[in-house]
């Protein structure tokens, strides 16, 4: 963890992928610079928008394209073409081209204590499953003491009750574990959104950084692969594809299955001929239209 705090120090911790190039980075959190990154995150943005989202600048067009000019000109994470449309840029490391195989993940599950962070909830359980040439190759999962109350509802649903993590680790404790688990993977996770905004709001408030990097959703591909199945849930896929799941709602029990699902799903999209970012970027694209219907079948978890 050693690299890790010098670059805290100089505001950007960095997490590379020796091999790659795509591993997740810990930017520093505030600031609009921070804001605008986030924006972006989300989705390309005119001048104009980027002025109004950010800076709250409307009405004078030309105070605000300088405002915005003078926040991003120089930052070398994002881009804007001729029609002032800004976008982040893409790691540097080819057109796209990097093989889906060939990349290290790190599937990542929470349980909290609610459903939104910025309403004050906190990770409760933390789980996260390195997978790498096809198959899973290290954990690390454990409780979280989140100093604050457990709602009965997430007891009923998780099992996780306050007593259990009255002698827990606080996340500021993990972090550095956390960052360990997540250094130069890609972060996968199923609805990769959610588990992804809670790690990064956690390690915002003890480390003053978040999250910025690659993420993979593996509910989102399997929207894509499988738009007939009733639903894709993480529990409705295990059972379809007979991966196996004694326990639900508990960190390691749901990464370890996301993990087996993403393997399996890595062999869909490559039967689809999918093979590298590129081509998972133009695949996601294409089939929201006229997309043809597949039909999920029980896959051998001997593929996975």
């Amino acid at each position: 963890m050693h690299d890790a705090s010098r670059g805290a120090r100089r505001g950007l911790v960095r997490l590379p992928n020796p091999s790659i190039g795509l591993g997740i980075e810990l930017r520093g959190s505030s600031g609009l610079l921070w804001t605008s990154l986030k924006t972006l995150a989300d989705g390309p943005r005119t001048t104009d928008e980027l002025a109004a989202e950010v800076l709250s600048l409307r009405g004078n067009r030309r105070a605000a394209t300088a405002a915005v000019y003078t926040l991003l000109g120089e930052e070398a994470s994002v881009q804007v073409d001729a029609h002032g449309v800004w976008s982040l840029v893409e790691p540097e490391v080819g057109p796209g081209l990097e093989p889906l195989r060939e990349q290290e993940w790190v599937v990542v599950d929470v349980e909290t204590t609610g459903g939104a962070p910025g309403r004050g909830h906190r990770i409760i359980e933390f789980a996260a499953v390195h997978v790498g040439g096809g198959e899973i190759r290290g954990e690390y999962s454990t409780l979280v003491n989140p100093y604050r109350w457990i709602p009965g509802t997430v007891s009923s649903v998780t099992g996780i009750a306050g007593s259990m993590v009255a002698d827990a680790p606080s996340f500021a404790e993990i972090a550095p574990r956390v960052v360990e688990a997540l250094r130069g993977r890609v972060f996968v996770g199923h609805n990769a959104r959610y588990d992804w905004a809670f790690v990064s709001t956690e390690l915002d408030r003890c480390l003053g950084r978040r999250l910025s990097g690659r993420r993979l959703c593996t509910l989102r591909i399997a929207h894509r692969l499988y738009p007939n199945l009733y639903s894709r849930s993480l529990g409705a896929l295990a059972e379809h594809f007979g991966i196996p799941m004694e326990v639900h709602h508990r960190a390691l029990e749901d990464a370890a299955a996301t993990a087996r699902l993403l393997i399996l799903l890595l062999g869909c999209l490559e039967e689809e001929g999918v093979v590298d970012w590129a081509g998972l970027d133009q695949f996601i694209r294409r089939r929201k239209k006229g997309r043809r219907r597949r039909t999920a079948r029980p896959v051998s978890m001997d593929r996975a």
